[in-house]
């Protein structure tokens, strides 16, 4: 289990007033689970990802995993537990697929050590977990938003990690990709179990794929628990000031959110 306890952080810029980006933040992720991380621009979404990736230590609070500190942890440990799967990624060599994913190796190999051939059939396994294993040769640079987007996944699958953090793994992608990965995302889930914790603006891609979300807000969580229960109308108003026909879409399976305006 992931627990997030009153976990609060600000960036310092020089001289001037610290500038606070979380406020006491608190909740669980349970082993197997997909939640959401939902809120506008500059409600700490990047940066709580960050912290639970153990890149930034937090000014109060703690994050833990199964009972250890995340800030504690070794980098190479806290890689084999959990994977980051950012909004973007730049490559300043030319790699090929197949390099890029057996980077998600590198916490399992030791000082100087190279990939042996046992890493290469994880990495094969990961692209063809994400349906890319037509793309090994390939220079990554080549690729589309999409096909980019499911390699850097199979990366973090490769890294056998037990859970993916994902900052807003749709971002710029056309709505055919944008299917594509959650698909990709909830077949993994539902096939090997993976953990995950998604940052995300889409509403309708949380309400089809997390199980649970954390609505944040300045910083602030405003509302937490299962998405049926939590991504209604009026904590979607509280947070965006929009107004929302949010309901259940029979033939889609799952909630929908439909915006109608600002409620400002």
């Amino acid at each position: 289990m992931l627990t997030a306890t009153d976990v609060s952080f600000s960036y310092t810029r020089g001289r001037r007033a610290a500038q606070q980006v979380l406020r006491g933040v608190s909740f669980a992720v349970e082993r197997g689970a997909i939640v959401g991380l939902l809120g506008p621009n500059g409600s700490g979404k990047t940066t709580l990802v960050r912290i639970v990736a153990g890149m930034l230590r937090p000014d109060s609070g703690r994050v833990t995993l199964d009972g250890l500190t995340v800030s504690d942890m070794a980098r190479r440990e806290l890689a084999r537990r959990v994977a980051v799967v950012p909004q973007e990624t730049y490559t300043t060599f030319d790699f090929s697929v197949i390099d890029m994913v057996l980077m998600g190796r590198y916490p399992h190999l030791g000082p100087f050590e190279l990939e042996r051939p046992a890493d290469l059939d994880i990495a094969r396994n990961a692209l063809r977990a994400t349906g890319t294993e037509s793309l090994e040769s390939r220079p990554f640079a080549t690729l589309s938003g999409g096909e980019k987007q499911r390699v850097i996944i199979a990366a973090a699958l490769a890294q056998a990690s037990d859970m993916l953090l994902l900052d807003e793994p749709t971002t710029a992608l056309d709505i055919g990709y944008q299917f594509e990965i959650a698909a990709l995302l909830k077949r993994l889930n539902t096939e090997h179990g993976t953990t995950m914790v998604v940052s995300t603006h889409d509403l309708n891609l949380a309400a089809a794929l997390c199980s649970r979300v954390v609505l944040l807000k300045a910083g602030s969580v405003i509302a937490e628990g299962p998405t049926r229960d939590t991504l209604t109308a009026a904590n979607i108003g509280l947070l965006y000031d929009v107004d929302a026909d949010v309901h259940f879409h029979a033939r889609a399976g799952h909630l929908m959110v439909v915006p109608l305006g600002r409620t400002q």
